[in-house]
């Protein structure tokens, strides 16, 4: 526990996966038996999932894991390394297409789009920690990767690749961290989704101040289509993602010019 002690000392370091500890078991002889770092990870996503980030702590681990929290850190320095170990499990989650297979980009990039809007979408506390580490895990690299071999299908000169990156996988990013965190609301409140979402909208259009905005948003959401939230957010995904394509189908040939 010393060594702990003396990172928190010198505050945070970069990531778990850059001193050579993310991939043992323990810290030699006298670790409790029963356990393994993929274990712990396990059971710290699905503690994740049921309670939140807020909630989670090393204590509350220990239990589930019928340990004491000292034998906990047999196998990870500090809460932080175990929080990227468990981030970067979520993305193995993720299924990748074949970036070499003959499929258009546009297939496959629309593909690993639904994939990372649904992972975030399924793990609400994976945005924020998405944030705060660096995501240099073998699985977050795997998918790092693909998305570059996809991205250069398209035809981007190589300066552009990272600006069509960064247009695609942050809107992913947004919309379904805003997803993720409306259903996670929904589900305290006992409320579908269409439920929540027509009590709001009442309660909402009873302020003078909304009404107009309120009222603007819809009458869009009308002429946009959809009876359902889910119908509605699908729609709305669909249709951004097909705006990003054109504007990379756009630049693409305005590089050619």
């Amino acid at each position: 526990m010393v060594r702990a002690a003396q990172r928190s000392e010198r505050g945070p370091r970069p990531s778990v996966w850059l001193e050579g500890r993310a991939r043992r078991g323990g810290r030699g002889g006298g670790q409790p038996s029963g356990l393994d770092r993929e274990r712990i990870t396990e059971v710290t996503v699905r503690l994740l999932d049921a309670e939140g980030l807020d909630r989670f702590s090393m204590r509350r681990l220990a239990a589930d894991l019928n340990v004491t929290a000292m034998s906990v850190y047999w196998y990870v320095d500090t809460k932080d390394d175990l929080l990227e170990l468990a981030l970067d499990a979520a993305f193995g989650e993720l299924v990748l297409p074949d970036p070499a297979a003959d499929r258009d980009w546009r297939d496959q990039l629309r593909a690993l789009a639904g994939e990372y809007r649904a992972l975030l979408v399924r793990h609400p506390w994976l945005s924020p920690l998405a944030g705060r580490f660096l995501n240099i895990g073998p699985n977050a690299l795997a998918f790092s990767g693909v998305i570059q071999r996809v991205i250069h299908k398209t035809g981007l000169p190589a300066h552009g690749v990272t600006g069509a990156i960064s247009a695609v996988f942050q809107f992913v990013y947004g919309y379904g961290t805003i997803e993720g965190h409306f259903l996670a609301r929904v589900a305290t409140t006992g409320m579908t989704p269409d439920e929540y979402h027509r009590h709001a909208m009442s309660e909402v259009t009873r302020s003078p101040d909304a009404a107009d905005v309120i009222g603007e948003s819809a009458r869009i959401m009308e002429a946009r289509g959809g009876d359902t939230v889910r119908e509605m957010m699908e729609r709305d995904f669909a249709f951004a993602l097909d705006l990003l394509v054109a504007g990379i189908e756009a630049m693409v040939a305005r590089s050619r010019d």
